[in-house]
């Protein structure tokens, strides 16, 4: 018989539908239910394409000897982390600060309170490789809880005081050397072989590669562009990428980037499509604008569902096994394409008879140099072959929730891309997804929610949705210049700033303030996986402070920083895309107006020219010179003076407070934007 599972929109709760395992979802019923009966809790959260998450069920919760005695002893919640990330955050935070290690699946043993006295993560159901088995830790658990009950609860009492205390931030002043001291860790730590940073596993880190960019572009330091280069490179090359079907896998499990954690995660694609596309305008060098696009093929064929919306994730695991589904031997290539071809297309890609992953072969292009054109072109004939084929294989399972936070990252990175390189195609993509997140992710009243599937949108969105989707309405009202754009992240920001401002010490609580109040009320900074709500807020709040002239959110972009200055200071390496933000704040600002008729060449020409560049502390704003600007003069009343001028479109740059005279010349503006006096 199923169990309580089975009534959730959960893909990861529905996965475990079937366990004999008496699973509740987090819910009231379930704590009531453990006071009521004098139990423990025992609380395991995952998500849907976690392979140690599926090894664990199969281990244990599929087992009848573990499910006898978690059903006999205590009461039994699954959490998907990626629908309740306010519930991971805090209980992933204890896991860490007990063992010094955290990951999925997360093992929390609780009080009915909610105190957590024991954390891990994955357990194999019986002692082995120096971990212990899950039963043993069950069997230990249930004595304790009934024969220590007092030494129980003062253990909850005092990892409650003495962890989730601390996840609140601290106050202070931030400093201009601390973008140094963020420099140096990452030089320090950066792999100048095989790029990224530290040793195995190696994660792409993104939001690290934006900050170096940035540095670069400030600072002229060129070791910082570098860095990226090789990175990306290098990331492009290992078997991290999938070569056949395009697109990012998580993690690589070794220091050269060829085996990967094969599940591809939304947000992952995400913001690594933004890092090339970024590079691209640094460099020109079109290989960074190609791999981009590939990254949005395989999004827009795979990740992107009938109504706009993008999905998940897809899982590391097919058939019983990680990477089948991506994995090759060089028989299979040959049989396809031919021996001649087959066998050249294998020795580019490594493809070998020895193998490089568990006796198969992950394609990849490591020890190969960097194809040029022609050859590329004619590899690609191949490489749809294989394409085509592999799609015949039994696929990964593909996770199809939508969650308004990854959406709004891919929002960003279609819209930024679109800018840049004048794909309408990704226009449209973005603008789709934002209108169906505006559409059928909001509560009646407004309110943003986090995740829809099956026709169901739930869960009052937490900051990180509120920050990431006005992030890619930012950068959709730069590619489209519709103010509907700019108005909605302004609606958003009113919001964030009424449902998750902390009054008391500055900076956004991880959940609203009309949410379930759980055992703490955190705010987070650290730029993890993804940069933080907090961090991506900052960014947000600067560029809406110039683009619309409102001197009370540059007051609320300070109060910002300060609500986090003292955390960051400490480890400035691990708060990258917070100081992205400071660096904006502090880096000379730059408004462009241009005014004129909409649809216009000249109007076209001028707009491209500005986003050509990679311009990180500019903010483009166009006036219409027409009826229709009174929208954007409303949002930006700073505008009103800028207009056309003799019916010719214009150009108004204002640097660090102060206005040049407008142009109406596009080369001039480029002149101007590229920092030559001599324009003047």
């Amino acid at each position: 018989m199923p169990n309580r599972l089975a009534k959730e929109k959960s893909p990861y709760l529905l996965q475990h539908a079937n366990n004999p395992v008496d699973w509740y979802p987090w819910s009231d019923e379930a704590f009531d239910k453990a006071k009521n009966e004098d139990k423990p809790v025992f609380l395991s959260i995952g998500y849907s394409t976690c392979h140690w998450c599926h090894v664990m069920e199969r281990e244990s919760f599929e087992d009848t000897e573990v499910a006898e005695m978690l059903n006999r002893s205590f009461i039994s919640v699954k959490v998907d982390r990626e629908e309740r990330p306010d519930i991971d955050y805090i209980y992933m935070s204890v896991c860490q600060a007990l063992t010094g290690q955290g990951g999925w699946p997360l093992t929390i043993i609780m009080t009915p309170e909610k105190k957590p006295f024991f954390a891990g993560t994955y357990f194999p159901k019986k002692s082995k490789w120096g971990r212990s088995g899950l039963l043993d830790i069950l069997g230990q658990a249930a004595v304790k809880w009934k024969s220590g009950r007092e030494a129980v609860t003062e253990v909850g009492e005092s990892i409650v005081n003495a962890v989730l205390n601390q996840l609140s931030g601290e106050e202070g002043d931030l400093r201009r050397d601390l973008l140094e001291k963020a420099y140096s860790d990452l030089e320090n730590s950066f792999d100048s072989l095989y790029g990224g940073f530290g040793d195995a596993p190696k994660f792409p880190t993104p939001h690290n590669l934006m900050f170096l960019l940035r540095y670069w572009k400030r600072t002229g330091e060129t070791k910082a562009l570098a860095m990226v280069e090789k990175t990306l490179r290098s990331m492009y090359a290992g078997g991290i990428y999938d070569h056949v079907g395009f697109g990012f896998s998580r993690y690589s499990t070794d220091r050269r980037w060829l085996a990967p954690h094969f599940e591809k995660m939304l947000y992952d694609n995400a913001l690594i499509s933004m890092v090339f596309t970024e590079t691209f305008q640094c460099t020109g060098d079109p290989f960074y604008r190609r791999v981009a696009g590939e990254v949005f093929t395989y999004v827009l064929r795979d990740m992107t569902s009938p109504e706009g919306g993008f999905y998940s994730a897809e899982d590391a695991d097919s058939e019983g096994e990680e990477g089948r589904f991506y994995i090759w031997t060089p028989g299979e290539v040959t049989r396809l394409l031919g021996p001649e071809e087959g066998g050249l297309y294998c020795k580019i890609f490594d493809i070998s008879k020895e193998g490089n992953f568990e006796g198969y072969s992950i394609p990849n292009l490591i020890t190969s140099e960097d194809l040029e054109d022609d050859r590329r072109q004619s590899l690609e004939a191949y490489r749809q072959k294989l394409f085509l084929h592999r799609e015949k294989r039994v696929h990964p399972y593909k996770d199809d929730k939508v969650l308004t936070s990854w959406n709004g990252l891919m929002i960003a990175s279609l819209a930024r891309s679109a800018a840049v390189t004048g794909d309408k195609g990704y226009a449209g993509a973005a603008v789709r997804a934002s209108d169906f997140i505006w559409s059928r992710m909001r509560g009646n009243d407004g309110r943003l929610l986090a995740r829809y599937r099956d026709g169901e949108a739930a869960f009052p969105g937490y900051v990180d949705d509120y920050a990431f989707l006005q992030w890619g309405l930012l950068e959709l009202y730069e590619v489209t210049l519709k103010p509907q754009y700019l108005k909605r992240a302004l609606m958003l920001l009113d919001e964030m700033q009424a449902l998750f401002w902390d009054r008391e010490r500055g900076g956004f609580f991880f959940y609203g303030s009309d949410s379930e109040q759980l055992i703490t009320r955190p705010k987070e900074v650290y730029d993890g996986a993804v940069p933080s709500g907090n961090s991506v807020a900052a960014l947000n709040i600067i560029r809406l402070a110039r683009m619309t002239g409102r001197e009370d959110l540059t007051d609320l972009a300070q109060s910002l920083f300060n609500a986090f200055a003292g955390t960051v200071s400490a480890y400035p390496g691990a708060h990258t895309f917070f100081l992205t933000a400071y660096q904006t704040a502090i880096a000379p600002s730059r408004e462009i107006v241009i005014a004129g008729k909409a649809g216009c060449e000249g109007v076209r020409r001028m707009v491209e020219a500005v986003r050509r560049e990679f311009l990180p502390d500019t903010v483009l704003i166009f006036r219409p010179d027409n009826g229709e600007a009174r929208e954007i003069e409303e949002l930006a009343p700073f505008t009103r003076d800028h207009g056309a001028i003799d019916g010719l479109p214009a150009a108004y740059v204002c640097e660090n407070f102060s206005c040049r005279k407008p142009t109406t010349e596009v080369e001039k503006l480029i002149a101007i934007i590229r920092g030559d006096r001599s324009a003047e």
